[in-house]
């Protein structure tokens, strides 16, 4: 495989031992969630190698067209910046090209976005040789409405001598480059995605139904995929620890065969372009049969990040697939026992549990034969489902 088609990532922090100090920004446009949203970027700074020198506040009604924050807030930003030495500053909003650029003219020093955060995490995250295409096309889709800098490595690639037309600036190049770069991965993402269509009519014809974990990021998807399949898909306490889709078969008595998928978790405003570049991986909830859809039980703004996680289902075509809610983590809850709730029809609706202790995990597999009872059809051969 030559050089140039080897699936890259590109990371906004310094991956050396020593952390790097940063300035973090949000400003708070009447936002009623504010505390929220700022914990929350917090969490997502946290997940990178940078810490946390100062955060910046602000109150505004808009934004200001030309530096977001103000100039006033600007040049309190630039004394923090010298202050701590901070070598990028952090915007818990996303930043138009033209913004981002005359804010670190103004800063002198690297200005991200909350979108370039969440891309670095992405980068960071990807495991698969299928993860790290989608994140780095997120990435270069993103990249190509900024002042393209730090492609000509490309050229250098694809040979130089020959690749530059008549009278074409270094920007035009990079932005060519840049085109051709983003077509290339998306022609090999949609050899990845008609692989996928195939497994999933290969299921279909099986008489097997798929079950997918939906929810927020970091509230044990990957914890109760690993409990429910016996897999050892990797599961960490922070946000997006998994990227990589999985399936797995499930061994449960008395129900069809059935599969579990374990998805990547969802954000508040989750980048446009991450959501395109992860289609693929995110059609396996969208063709499910049932959503589990994973929330903290103890979680004051519970309600809250459900409606962020329907509003991506919503997006990608995801809503009208039915949806069991799983209320997780009752251990860290006083005096809270597993427990099932049902409808005014006698359906059950929500599983209280906690996929840490294994507790409750019994009443979800309840659940599971009540929504998929055992049918006099041909079963899929165990050859056909290790494949998933």
């Amino acid at each position: 495989m030559e050089l140039f088609d080897r699936p890259t990532t590109h990371a906004a922090f310094d991956d050396s031992s020593e952390k790097e100090a940063v300035v973090l920004v949000h400003l708070n446009f009447r936002d009623p969630d504010f505390a929220d949203v700022e914990q929350e970027f917090i969490e997502l700074v946290n997940s990178t190698n940078a810490k946390v020198a100062t955060i910046v506040h602000g109150n505004r009604q808009r934004p200001d067209p030309k530096f977001f924050a103000g100039k006033g807030k600007i040049d309190e930003i630039h004394q923090e910046v010298l202050a701590h030495n901070a070598a990028l500053v952090m915007f818990n909003h996303d930043l138009s090209p033209s913004q981002e650029r005359n804010i670190e003219a103004k800063l002198e020093c690297r200005v991200i976005g909350r979108t370039g955060l969440i891309l670095d995490i992405f980068a960071r995250r990807a495991r698969s040789h299928e993860g790290k295409l989608q994140v780095e096309l997120a990435q270069l889709k993103h990249l190509s409405t900024r002042l393209v800098r730090g492609w000509t490595h490309l050229e250098r690639q694809k040979g130089g001598i020959g690749m530059r037309g008549p009278g074409e600036t270094q920007l035009e190049t990079d932005r060519r480059l840049l085109g051709q770069r983003i077509k290339s991965l998306k022609k090999r993402l949609g050899k990845v995605q008609s692989q996928r269509s195939q497994g999933r009519r290969s299921r279909q014809r099986s008489d097997v139904s798929v079950v997918s974990l939906v929810g927020y990021t970091n509230m044990g998807k990957s914890t109760l995929f690993n409990k429910l399949t016996s897999a050892d898909v990797y599961a960490d306490n922070r946000l997006f620890a998994t990227l990589d889709p999985t399936l797995r078969r499930m061994k449960l008595e008395g129900t069809q065969p059935l599969v579990m998928a374990d998805t990547v978790g969802f954000i508040r405003n989750l980048p446009h372009d991450l959501v395109e570049s992860f289609s693929s991986t995110l059609e396996e909830t969208r063709d499910a049969e049932l959503l589990l859809h994973i929330v903290e039980a103890g979680a004051e703004n519970r309600d809250d990040l459900m409606r962020h996680v329907n509003s991506v289902l919503e997006h990608i075509g995801a809503d009208e697939v039915p949806q069991l809610v799983i209320c997780n983590k009752i251990d860290q809850l006083e005096d809270h026992k597993p427990r099932l709730d049902r409808d005014e029809n006698g359906k059950i609706v929500r599983v209280w549990l906690s996929a840490q202790t294994g507790e409750g995990l019994d009443l979800l597999r309840i659940a599971l034969k009540e929504y998929f009872p055992e049918q006099d059809v041909a079963l899929a051969k165990s050859t056909d489902l290790e494949s998933f």
